[in-house]
């Protein structure tokens, strides 16, 4: 009667068991936890860099120097065409695979004023060209005040040519990756001057922040003069700093006519 009860309960709980989710028996024996932690370890195993041989270890890297593959890319371009297809080919910087549009340029290659700014926006991923939205408007006009324009008399660009996620400000190895191909751009070009607009830009090409102490100030660069000015999308932001920017536009002015 006993054994009845025995195999009763036993029954009892093993369908609580599957009930519970229960559905293999793993071992014939229970296993006592407590007695594995008592066991030595077994032998660490050498990760495979420890392991290589001196061949394999002193082998090229997988991957090459960013800044040195945009390097000799910018400089085995002849014109402005090549420049923007060894820029549309080149595969270091990720900005590429989140941008819809490579923004290369605009305005007259060859003019006297070749503006740079610094990285294109949404409306400008949009078009592929740069200072496109409210900024570019504003800048179009800021030209027109002193007798410029894109259309005959200014060339533009950016530090960067594909726009940065959520606009955020462009990280500094990005910035190191496109610099030969902005120097490069400045050499086809061939400017008589430079304006840089915002931090980025005089970071990239002056290697100086603190646009507010820069601004208005002539600097040098790639061998021509480069005055530093607020980016239009500041200005939308803070219009006081417009009568700073009108001085600096009369500067340029004179500039050319001097």
């Amino acid at each position: 009667m006993e054994s009845v009860d025995q195999a009763h309960l036993a029954r009892t709980y093993l369908d609580w068991l599957v009930e519970l989710g229960a559905d293999e028996a793993i071992c014939d024996t229970p296993i006592d936890r407590y007695a594995l932690a008592d066991r030595p370890k077994a032998p660490a195993v050498k990760p495979p860099s420890e392991t290589r041989t001196p061949i394999q270890a002193e082998g090229p890297a997988d991957v090459a120097d960013p800044v040195e593959a945009a390097r000799m890319a910018a400089q085995g371009a002849g014109d402005l065409p090549a420049l923007r297809a060894a820029l549309q080919s080149y595969e270091h910087c990720e900005l590429k695979r989140g941008a819809r549009n490579l923004v290369f340029a605009d305005g007259t290659p060859g003019a006297r004023v070749m503006i740079i700014g610094e990285a294109p926006g949404r409306d400008e991923d949009r078009e592929g060209r740069p200072f496109v939205g409210r900024a570019g408007q504003l800048l179009d006009r800021m030209l027109a005040a002193i007798d410029l324009s894109r259309g005959s008399s200014v060339y533009i660009t950016n530090v960067l040519p594909w726009r940065p996620p959520q606009n955020r400000d462009p990280k500094p190895e990005e910035i190191a990756m496109m610099q030969p191909f902005l120097q490069r751009h400045v050499e086809l070009a061939a400017p008589d001057l430079l304006v840089v607009m915002g931090n980025i830009s005089c970071h990239a090409v002056l290697g100086k922040r603190g646009i507010t102490r820069l601004r208005g100030t002539w600097a040098e660069a790639y061998g021509r003069p480069v005055m530093p000015m607020f980016h239009p999308a500041y200005l939308l932001r803070q219009p006081a700093a417009k009568r700073e920017t009108w001085a600096d536009l009369l500067e340029l002015k004179a500039r050319l006519i001097a």
